[in-house]
């Protein structure tokens, strides 16, 4: 019976590496990989928010209170202590972005009938249609964007971006 050679030359060596390599991302590549996306992420979000800036200016809202002004859109009321849980603020700071947004005519406070102690929050017809507008055109801008892209990328882009919300929901 003939030896098995099993002598393995560089350039089949080589193959191999490189083989795995493509298989499984190195921690330095995994890192430079991480980096990369930092650097997107980072851009992207100055993109966005430069453009909803503009958006927001002429309202003279923040970016605090239209985040609150969505989370309000999507629910009929909130408490002022669910609003500052859902903000990540004291009750106090929660209760003077509520007092601006109610100055402009975007919420409403009033007192719950079951406990006088409890303020509830609503938004406005106005607030809801200033929520309405700049979501309109996110999601114009994010068309635009989409166009570049096939229908499986977009597809991917769909998948990936629900894996990320599904994990900062989770948190």
């Amino acid at each position: 019976m003939p030896a098995v050679d099993t002598f393995i030359s560089p350039l089949s060596f080589s193959a191999v590496k490189l083989e795995a390599t493509l298989a499984e991302p190195t921690t330095a590549q995994f890192r430079a990989d991480a980096e990369r996306l930092s650097h997107i992420i980072m851009e992207m979000q100055r993109c966005f928010l430069l453009h909803l800036c503009k958006e927001l200016a002429p309202g003279n809202v923040s970016f605090s209170q239209y985040f609150l002004l969505a989370a309000l859109d999507q629910k009929e009321v909130l408490t002022m202590s669910a609003i500052a849980q859902k903000m990540g603020h004291t009750t106090a700071a929660a209760s003077g972005l509520v007092a601006r947004l109610e100055n402009l005519g975007y919420v409403m406070r009033s007192i719950a009938r079951d406990d006088r102690r409890k303020v509830m929050v609503c938004i406005t017809p106005k607030g809801s249609a200033l929520v309405r507008r700049i979501r309109e055109e996110m999601v114009g801008n994010l068309m635009k964007i989409m166009e570049h892209l096939t229908p499986e990328e977009q597809r991917n882009w769909l998948h990936i971006y629900s894996k990320i919300h599904d994990y900062c929901q989770s948190k």
